[in-house]
């Protein structure tokens, strides 16, 4: 949600709209051969020519492990426990940020920025991956952190003018709109059921704004005047293009750069620009309350634990089905905004959020139908 939007391909999923990274040297095909696990078994005659069944038919010592030797288990419904908890963690950390006073998005963006390098600093040492990338890279990197770190404070003062739930169920046009520039610059297919899609993305998004040459002059429902709603709308529609597009160079990159230096990027970039804005702007400011300090320091921790759960829900789980899950997002927001913030979201949100989360849930549908249909063409 609220920080894992932002364009942060490298642990999200779109779900609201951005999808995260798998580590590179993951093999995800089914075709995938790793060398046994288990040295020092032997298998005489046979049994040494015997598939393994967990290995699409390889015989050992090539498949994963060796005949006679039990596979442990694997925790089912795990992967998308941890998306759930990926979903809450970035739902309570947006809620922070409604309870922020007299902080600018892009102020706490900066914050963001701090907590996002401290944790991949010690990662690029680790990995030795250094701090530009590759030659051919880096002005795919430079986008995707100046693209990202924009989306991430688009969405943070879309959130500060603008309803809760509102702003994150347009957040979650954004595999919508990851399909469609994915067609424009990947020549990616782009089908009739991805306009269907898209077209349900855009009545939603009109029913949470509800223009006035459309709905009339007195729109009820919203936060403050309709002139911050509209501008919040337009705010987070900027972000979750952004976001895509995102998504897009990531995809273009693939695994040729480690998702710890894309993380980094965006993180530089985005501090860079934040303080940049911050003395254009002249807004920067401490909290005056010490609540609000604690909330800005949360927001940082609670995003990152939010990465790390929807990471690792994709290294265990496909991808299909934890972006579907991850439509929890919507509801979380729609509970706290009920329960904290005392604002009932009228039947025009319910109505957007439905049309939105079809559209979003339609895409990842399809998506990974695509993908298990190709999986299953290479393993014949």
């Amino acid at each position: 949600m609220v920080l894992s939007q932002g364009g942060e391909g490298d642990a999200a999923p779109a779900a609201g709209g951005q999808e995260p990274e798998v580590p590179p040297g993951r093999e995800d095909g089914p075709g995938a051969v790793q060398p046994c696990p288990t040295p020092g078994v032997e298998a005489a005659g046979a049994e040494e020519r015997r598939a393994c069944g967990c290995c699409s038919g390889m015989s050992w010592p090539f498949c994963c492990e060796a005949p006679g030797v039990k596979k442990k288990a694997a925790c089912p419904g795990l992967g998308l426990f941890y998306t759930i908890l990926s979903a809450f963690l970035f739902s309570v950390a947006s809620l922070f940020l409604k309870k922020i006073e007299d902080v600018h998005s892009v102020e706490v963006s900066a914050f963001r920025c701090v907590f996002q390098m401290a944790f991949v600093l010690p990662g690029l040492i680790y990995y030795k991956t250094g701090f530009l990338g590759p030659k051919g890279k880096r002005i795919f990197l430079f986008f995707r952190g100046f693209l990202g770190s924009t989306a991430m404070v688009l969405l943070y003062y879309a959130y500060q003018v603008m309803p809760l739930a509102d702003a994150t169920v347009i957040t979650f046009t954004s595999p919508v709109f990851t399909s469609l520039l994915a067609w424009i610059f990947l020549k990616e297919k782009y089908s009739l059921w991805d306009v269907l899609f898209t077209l349900f993305a855009v009545t939603g998004v009109i029913l949470i704004a509800r223009p006035p040459f459309l709905f009339g002059s007195r729109v009820t429902g919203i936060e403050g005047s309709y002139s911050d709603h509209l501008k919040g709308t337009i705010a987070a529609i900027a972000s979750t293009l952004s976001a895509a597009s995102t998504i897009v160079i990531l995809r273009k990159v693939g695994k040729s750069v480690h998702y710890f230096l894309s993380i980094w990027y965006y993180a530089v970039i985005g501090l860079i620009g934040c303080v940049i804005a911050l003395f254009v702007l002249n807004e920067w400011r401490l909290p005056h309350c010490g609540r609000d300090r604690v909330f800005l320091i949360l927001i940082g921790l609670l995003g990152l634990g939010g990465q790390i759960f929807l990471t690792k829900a994709l290294q265990i789980e496909k991808a299909g089905p934890v972006s579907i899950m991850r439509t929890m997002d919507v509801v979380f927001a729609f509970i706290l905004q009920v329960l904290f913030l005392n604002h009932i979201p009228t039947w025009w949100t319910v109505g957007g959020a439905l049309c939105v989360v079809a559209s979003s849930s339609g895409t990842a549908i399809r998506k990974w139908r695509h993908s298990v249909k190709k999986a299953k063409q290479r393993e014949i």
